[in-house]
């Protein structure tokens, strides 16, 4: 097992990576202190993973929650059903919301925990690639509006993340590629060596050797810690997790949340920033081209036929991260050299736009 900390004080925590870890059942108990304890997982988690981590807290009072499987369940009326569950089992505020799932079910258990009361623990227990690397450290919570993805949130640590590799596993390939949306993103923003390796050992994770896995998973955690060690409200280097996210978030929100999985959407907005900062002369067509070859090798959209320019341009200026000054965008000064920038002219975002919105090549699944 690997330990890596996320340094904020007394809101320090740690992530533990590993294979079997979900059976540990000493390790599950210790990282929770709470006399009650709430498992919020989903309908495809449930069946391989819920009786090891229900038999961890046998001695607590204990409620499981089992919810549809989707980004379409990532609702206000999901979280909902989280907070009636508290309140119907008389929880307190000496409670413990125990996150086992992908993204959805982590950023959903995570903001009904910032909620109620006003704020109880949480622990994440990510089974998911995307999860493991990205959504479950840092203390993002949320769940979407139908116009615009993450609307509705708050910054709130877990008490610890525990990432079993194990659970790669059981993965369906697409799931596991949009995982690799996210660990290409930490190699694309700050890390040029890692978006090299990552280039000589794609087939080696997409056959899910696991230390290839492990070695990626904690990279991946080790660049978000620091980032978020940072800045963990994101006032500044920490928006540059979001590369990709504009444009992807509006793709994903005008699909549905539920047409393209968000590491897809994320390597179809990745494309577009890559190209946003071709059209600026900020990165070299070479490097464009090679990041377009990595995640079309690790199985991933990079194109989205079907929508319209000015569509996803209205949906980019919902997002979260605009502000009093506008759009701002997360582009690329070269690999492994992001920053974020206001959003340039229309007319180049429309090109950039424009030039991932032809018709969709396949991708091996």
């Amino acid at each position: 097992m690997k330990t890596l900390t996320v340094e904020l004080g007394a809101r320090s925590y740690p992530i533990h990576i590993g294979p079997g870890l979900l059976a540990d059942d000493k390790l599950l108990k210790s990282l929770v202190g709470a006399d009650q304890v709430l498992i919020v997982t989903n309908e495809t988690v449930a069946p391989l993973y819920l009786k090891h981590v229900e038999s961890a807290y046998a001695e607590r009072k204990q409620r499981s929650l089992v919810l549809p499987d989707g980004e379409q369940y990532k609702t206000v009326d999901s979280f909902v059903q989280v907070i009636d569950e508290l309140i119907d089992a008389g929880f307190h505020r000496d409670s413990c919301i125990v996150a086992l799932g992908g993204g959805v079910i982590g950023d959903l258990a995570g903001f009904a925990a910032a909620a109620f009361q006003r704020g109880i623990d949480f622990l994440q227990l990510p089974t998911t690639l995307l999860a493991q690397v990205d959504s479950s450290v840092g203390g993002k919570t949320a769940v979407n509006h139908p116009r615009a993805k993450n609307m509705i949130g708050a910054f709130h640590q877990p008490v610890a993340v525990i990432a079993d590799t194990e659970t790669l596993r059981t993965l369906p390939r697409r799931e596991l590629s949009a995982g690799l949306a996210e660990v290409i993103k930490h190699g694309l923003i700050v890390d040029a060596r890692f978006f090299a390796w990552l280039e000589s050992n794609m087939d080696a994770l997409l056959a899910f050797d696991g230390p290839a896995l492990t070695h990626a998973i904690t990279r991946c955690c080790e660049i978000k810690a620091g980032i978020v060690a940072e800045d963990e409200r994101e006032q500044g280097r920490r928006a540059l997790l979001n590369f990709g996210h504009t444009f992807g978030h509006a793709i994903e929100a005008l699909g549905g949340y539920g047409r393209w999985l968000h590491g897809e959407a994320i390597a179809i907005g990745m494309c577009m920033a890559a190209d946003t900062s071709v059209r600026l002369g900020w990165l070299d067509s070479r490097d464009a081209a090679r990041i377009r070859e990595l995640l079309e090798r690790a199985g991933l959209p990079t194109t989205a036929a079907g929508l319209q320019v000015a569509d996803v341009l209205d949906r980019m200026r919902l997002d979260k991260k605009a502000g009093r000054k506008g759009l701002r965008v997360v582009l690329l000064r070269g690999l492994g050299k992001a920053e974020v920038a206001p959003a340039p002219d229309d007319a180049i975002l429309r090109e950039a736009i424009a030039g991932s919105l032809a018709a969709a090549r396949p991708v091996a699944r």
